[in-house]
């Protein structure tokens, strides 16, 4: 199962998050648009994903994530369809709109909430085992996007992406249990009210700030390390660093880290970025430096954003929650590519700056968060 969700949560990722890396160019040239025009198109996605989210984790805690995952799937590969035909700007933003959906219903909040309706409080395991093999989705989806588009074309790596999605996604989510006929919950059952204490509040800044600057680095880091002088080709080969440095980052937080509170790893998480940025401006092993420390982040967050919830309030309503606390993270997710696009016209290299000043407020953020369970007095039925 957890082989399953990791190979699917890699497609998820390869074939949305880190498309437009690669493609942004040729998709603009195609539609005549302008890139930052196709960005805000994918901002537009991510603001779909943001209102699906509470929707979405309560599905799943009440029903189980197995269909709402192959419907992921499903609107990805619309989505990649639409986009393998646009023509001009309405198709780009139609083709987005499904893939926000898809989105919404098909990442990490959805595998998370997915893992936690099966384990319950022990579901951290599965979630970092999950999460090391979707950490590879930049090191496996940028190269294959770049070999597509320079060997077939564009619109036909779009279609390979969404085939991926039907012939290997929907069979591999499939293969998640059934919800069966006595687990499923009575019709009287109604959502709960989340209490929005001060801890989801610091949580929900923390993350948002973290996924703020994830998304910009997933966008642009291509684009911001030739700024600072290298070249294309050295551009992509530390972007290439990030995959493997989330992974080992994760194996990492799954032993040397097991038995830590998981705010420890989110602490730990927020300040490499910051340390990877003072070291960028030692040349090309500062540069090699920062991809290795910023991956690492990176991939220790991801398993956090899981994991801190369910450590601090535990399996109930997880993955409602999780939705919740998803909201401003997608909202920030969402201006990330096109706030980060015009601080690099602005700013060049500089934007480096700004990206490690954001990542040490959610450091603070996180050192506020008290380790012990949090209080659930707000949580009632509805």
């Amino acid at each position: 199962m957890i082989l399953a969700l990791g190979t699917t949560q890699t497609l998820a990722w390869a074939s949305s998050y880190y498309l437009l890396a690669i493609l942004a160019g040729p998709i603009a040239a195609s539609t005549s648009m302008s890139a930052n025009g196709v960005f805000a198109a994918f901002s537009f996605s991510l603001l779909i994903s943001a209102l699906a989210g509470p929707r979405v984790g309560r599905s799943i805690d009440r029903f189980g994530g197995r269909t709402v995952l192959m419907l992921s799937n499903a609107f990805f590969a619309a989505g990649l369809f639409v986009m393998a035909g646009a023509s001009d700007w309405v198709w780009v933003w139609l083709a987005w709109a499904f893939m926000g959906a898809g989105m919404g219903f098909g990442l990490y909040d959805a595998a998370f909430a997915t893992l936690a309706r099966i384990y319950g409080a022990t579901a951290r395991p599965a979630i970092t085992g999950v999460t090391l093999m979707g950490g590879l989705a930049s090191t496996v989806g940028w190269p294959l996007t770049a070999w597509g588009l320079a060997a077939v074309g564009w619109r036909e790596t779009c279609v390979i992406w969404a085939f991926a999605h039907l012939f290997i996604g929907v069979p591999l989510n499939a293969m998640l249990p059934r919800v069966r006929a006595g687990d499923l919950p009575s019709p009287a059952d109604h959502a709960p009210r989340i209490g929005i204490d001060r801890t989801m509040i610091l949580l929900g800044f923390a993350f948002a700030a973290g996924w703020t600057i994830s998304t910009g680095m997933a966008a642009h880091l291509p684009r911001l390390l030739q700024d600072l002088g290298a070249t294309g080709t050295q551009a992509i080969a530390a972007g290439m660093l990030i995959g493997p440095a989330q992974v080992a980052a994760r194996i990492a937080e799954a032993t040397l880290f097991k038995r830590a509170h998981p705010l420890t790893s989110a602490r730990l998480s927020a300040g490499l970025h910051p340390l990877g940025a003072a070291l960028l401006f030692f040349g090309l092993p500062g540069i090699a430096l920062f991809a290795l420390l910023h991956g690492a982040g990176n991939g220790i967050l991801t398993i956090a954003r899981g994991t801190v919830p369910l450590a601090l309030y535990g399996p109930e309503n997880y993955g409602y929650r999780l939705g919740i606390l998803g909201v401003p993270s997608r909202m920030a997710q969402a201006a990330s590519p096109l706030l980060f696009g015009l601080l690099i016209e602005a700013l060049g290299a500089g934007t480096f700056v700004v990206s490690a000043v954001i990542m040490l407020a959610a450091l603070a953020a996180f050192c506020l968060v008290r380790a012990g369970p949090a209080k659930i007095d707000g949580d009632e039925p509805g």
